[in-house]
C-alpha cells in the first residue's frame, strides 16, 4: 500500500503542475483572469482558476493507477466533479450563491445516499446528542456547505488556501493511516501532492490563483473526509482539525452583525487581513497562519478520543480569545476612552 500511495503522489504532483502550467499559459485564452477590486490584496490582472488543474489531476490519476479504487468509491469523485464544475462556472460566469448552493446539495445527496453523513454530535454527560433521521441530511447540507463557504473565504492572501488546506490534509491522511480507512488515506494523498504542487506556482508572489473551482472543492472535500473521519474520532476533536477557517468565519460574521451589517457582506476583517495590517508582511501573516492550524490540527489529534464535554469547552476558550485578540476596534476604544479623559473638564 506504501507503494502504491508514492506512486499516487508523485503522479498526481506532476500531472497537477502540467495542467496549471498550461492553465497559467493560456489562461487570457480560456477567460480565466482574475481582475483586481478594492478587496483584492494583488493590483494586476492574474490568472486563475488553478483548481481546474490540480483536482483534474485528483480525479484522473485513480483513473490512471488505481481503477479499482475509483470504481469502488465513484460516487466520492462524481461529487468532487460537481462542485469542481461549480467552481470553474464561478470563475468563468459569477454564477449567484443560490445556484451554488444546489450544486453543493446535490454533491451533499449523493454522499448521503452512500451513507457519508452526519448522524451525531458526539456524547456530552453520559448522553448521546444523536441528530434525527429527519434532520441528517439538512444538518449534513449545512456543515459542508459550510465548510466549504469558510475555506473559500479564507482565499485572500497567496498560498494561504492551500496551506492550510495541505495541513488538513496530512491530518487526515495521518488518521486514515492510523484506522486502515483507504478512503481517508488515498483521496489525502492525492489533494497533498496536487497541493504541494499547486503552492509551487502560488506561493507568494503568486503565478496564478485556485479560483472557486479550487477553493470550493478543496472545502467540500475537507468537509467529507471530516464526516468519514466521524467514525474513528469525536466530533469535537474535528472542529480543532478544521479550527481555523471556522473562527474565521464565525468572528467576522459576528463582528458584523455587531456592526449592523448583513453577515454575508464582503470586507476585509478576516484574520489574515487584521494581521497583515499589524505586520505588513505577506510572508509573516500566511506563515504564522499556518503555524496556527498545524498546532491546532496537533491539538486535535492528540485529544480524537476524549471527553466531547471538555473538548467543546476549550474550543470555546479558543474562539473568546481569537474573537478579542483579532479585534482592531480596541484600538479605537482605548483612543475615545483617551480622548474622553482628555476632554473631561477639570474642577
Amino acid at each position: 500500500m506504501l507503494f502504491m500511495n508514492l506512486l499516487l503522489l508523485i503522479f498526481v504532483f506532476l500531472l497537477s503542475s502540467l495542467l496549471i502550467f498550461l492553465l497559467i499559459k493560456y489562461a487570457d485564452k480560456l477567460g480565466f483572469v482574475d481582475v483586481p477590486n478594492e478587496r483584492s490584496a494583488h493590483s494586476k490582472v492574474m490568472p486563475r482558476s488553478a483548481g481546474l488543474g490540480f483536482v483534474s489531476a485528483v480525479l484522473i490519476t485513480p483513473l490512471v493507477l488505481d481503477i479499482s479504487f475509483f470504481l469502488e468509491y465513484y460516487y466520492v469523485f462524481l461529487s468532487i466533479l460537481i462542485i469542481l464544475i461549480t467552481g470553474v462556472l464561478d470563475d468563468k460566469f459569477n454564477v449567484s450563491p443560490k445556484i451554488k448552493f444546489i450544486f453543493i446539495f446535490l454533491a451533499t445527496l449523493i454522499l448521503y445516499f452512500n451513507n457519508i453523513q452526519i448522524d451525531s454530535l458526539g456524547n456530552y454527560f453520559g448522553f448521546e446528542l444523536a441528530i434525527p433521521s429527519f434532520l441528517i441530511l439538512i444538518f449534513t447540507f449545512f456543515a459542508i456547505a459550510g465548510f466549504t463557504n469558510a475555506l473559500n473565504l479564507m482565499d485572500g492572501l497567496d498560498g494561504l488556501a492551500g496551506s492550510i488546506a495541505l495541513v488538513m490534509f496530512l491530518s487526515f491522511f495521518a488518521i486514515g493511516w492510523v484506522y486502515d480507512d483507504i478512503l481517508m488515506i488515498n483521496l489525502s494523498t492525492l489533494y497533498i501532492g496536487a497541493l504541494v504542487a499547486f503552492l509551487l506556482f502560488n506561493w507568494y508572489p503568486a503565478k496564478i490563483f485556485m479560483g472557486d473551482s479550487g477553493s470550493l472543492t478543496l472545502g467540500f472535500s475537507i468537509a467529507l473526509l471530516s464526516i468519514q473521519s466521524l467514525h474513528y474520532i469525536e466530533p469535537t476533536a474535528v472542529l480543532f482539525l478544521l479550527a481555523l477557517p471556522i473562527f474565521d468565519t464565525f468572528i467576522v460574521m459576528r463582528r458584523r452583525i455587531q456592526r449592523g451589517l448583513s453577515p454575508f457582506d464582503a470586507d476585509k476583517t478576516h484574520l489574515h487581513h487584521l494581521l497583515l495590517k499589524v505586520k505588513l508582511n505577506v510572508k509573516f501573516t500566511i506563515i504564522m497562519l499556518i503555524c496556527m492550524q498545524i498546532i491546532f490540527s496537533i491539538m486535535g489529534y492528540q485529544m480524537h478520543n476524549a471527553n466531547n464535554t471538555l473538548t467543546l469547552i476549550l474550543f470555546a476558550l479558543f474562539f473568546y480569545i481569537f474573537l478579542h485578540l483579532f479585534d482592531e476596534r480596541l484600538r479605537y476604544r482605548k483612543r475615545e476612552k483617551k480622548q474622553k479623559k482628555q476632554k473631561k473638564p477639570r474642577i
